[in-house]
């Protein structure tokens, strides 16, 4: 499977979204990103919400990868933990899938500097839907 449906978002420029691996066994997503400066707060990391939006980001691509680009996650909740700042420059992400049903899917999602130190963690529910695009239950 190409990345290139990751990158073929707007906002993954915005996040400087890389793909890295996918583990089918696992479940789970590797991307990098590229927190620019513009993401940063007087107090020097990376704002909250956009450290939340990173996090989106894998879990979500975790569960489409899963379903091999045919279902995308709709968010019902999103919990996250800042354990350390988020600084400018690159994260790692990893996002993976905890449990998938017909009806409702837990994901999990952490950030990492390149030194491998756990920066930030989260957990989502949310319901499998139709990836746009994908054509499947829309017809196409």
């Amino acid at each position: 499977m190409s990345d290139n449906a990751i990158l073929s978002a707007p906002h993954a420029h915005l996040m400087g979204v890389e793909f890295e691996q996918f583990d089918k066994d696992r479940e789970e997503i590797t991307l990098r990103f590229r927190a620019p400066d513009s993401f940063i707060t007087p107090r020097g990391s990376v704002q909250g919400g956009l450290v939340a939006g990173f996090l989106d980001e894998v879990m979500g691509w975790a569960h489409v990868y899963a379903t091999d680009q045919a279902e995308a996650p709709l968010n019902l909740e999103i919990s996250m933990s800042l354990l350390k700042p988020v600084m400018a420059g690159p994260v790692i992400g990893k996002g993976r899938v905890v449990r998938r049903g017909r009806k409702v899917i837990f994901l999990e999602g952490e950030l990492f500097d390149e030194a491998g130190k756990l920066l930030a963690r989260s957990t989502s529910t949310a319901i499998p839907t139709p990836r746009p695009g994908s054509g499947a239950g829309s017809g196409e």
